[in-house]
């Protein structure tokens, strides 16, 4: 079964740009990771930034957490945080269509 995650970031004052260019590096590694099926940031209009991510299963997930390329973001994240991050993890409960009703 897929994993979707969502990583809440609230940026340090005046560490916004910084921070999206943070998450921006660590996207072409991540891509290249197995199971990964999405890694996408958007910007909300509270000034937060949201990772929003999809992976085949709990397994690569667990991988991709205990890998090189989170590491490594945790390291170029320092002092651009004005906390800590909110990750949530969740598993879909399909509804309507197979397009429209599962990320």
């Amino acid at each position: 079964m897929t994993v979707v995650v969502t990583a809440l970031f609230r940026p340090a004052p005046d560490r916004k740009d910084e921070l999206v260019e943070a998450l921006r590096r660590s996207i072409p590694a991540v891509h290249e990771e197995e199971g990964c099926l999405l890694y996408a940031i958007h910007d909300a209009a509270d000034g937060t930034i949201t990772m929003i991510e999809k992976w085949t299963s709990g397994a690569a997930l667990a991988t991709h957490a205990a890998g090189e390329a989170v590491k490594a973001l945790q390291a170029n994240l320092a002092g651009l945080l004005a906390e800590a991050a909110t990750v949530t993890t969740m598993t879909p409960i399909p509804a309507g269509t197979p397009q429209q009703g599962e990320l």
